[in-house]
């Protein structure tokens, strides 16, 4: 298990805006890496009522269970390894209540039953991430239920000093400003408008 707190910024790109910063940044399509995201919650949403989030996610090879929490600097995040048999079985509709540790006790710390939790989508992510600075820009393709996006994120060591530079970064390359949701919010959203209504 791990934790981390992690400073990011974010922002919505168009189609033309995101291959304009692959040709400014020199990026080959062999530079991106694919993973993937399996997304969890209650049926109502329960931890996302609660500001968080729970996700496998799949890169190249290594399933890692992850719950995001809203932290006063950021995002918490803990991390557990899984097998690919634990994470498949997860998907399939087996209980998290099986996967013992660190995240499904700041869960049920939420006052979640862990029962409750189901498997609701899965997002696939195609990645490229680059040093830049003393940061580190990344470019996102995302699909998901029938939907793709475009994305650039911005982490940084320093939240203040960060998100000046990330700005000034947007403006430098003629990039539209959009307030942007998370990718599991992103998912979520789309996910609840796609359920069946009572």
């Amino acid at each position: 298990m791990t934790q981390e707190i992690e400073i990011e910024y974010k922002n919505l790109l168009t189609k033309e805006e995101f291959e304009r910063l692959i040709k400014e940044f020199h990026i080959n399509q062999r530079d991106f890496i694919t993973h993937y995201n399996y997304y969890f919650d209650t049926l109502n949403f329960s931890l996302k009522a609660k500001g968080s989030a729970l996700r496998i996610r799949k890169k190249q090879g290594i399933y890692t269970l992850t719950l995001k929490q809203p932290h006063s600097a950021g995002i918490l995040e803990t991390h557990q390894q899984m097998t690919e048999n634990q994470a498949l079985s997860l998907v399939a509709g087996e209980s998290l209540q099986l996967f013992k540790g660190e995240v499904t006790n700041a869960i049920k710390n939420l006052g979640i039953d862990l029962d409750d939790i189901v498997y609701l989508g899965s997002l696939k992510t195609d990645r490229v991430e680059l040093e830049h600075e003393d940061n580190l820009l990344i470019l996102d393709h995302s699909s998901y239920l029938g939907h793709e996006d475009y994305e650039l994120e911005y982490e940084v060591k320093d939240a203040i000093k960060g998100k000046q530079r990330f700005i000034q970064l947007l403006g430098e390359y003629d990039i539209i400003i959009k307030s942007t949701d998370n990718k599991i919010a992103r998912f979520f959203k789309l996910k609840n408008n796609q359920l069946p209504r009572s």
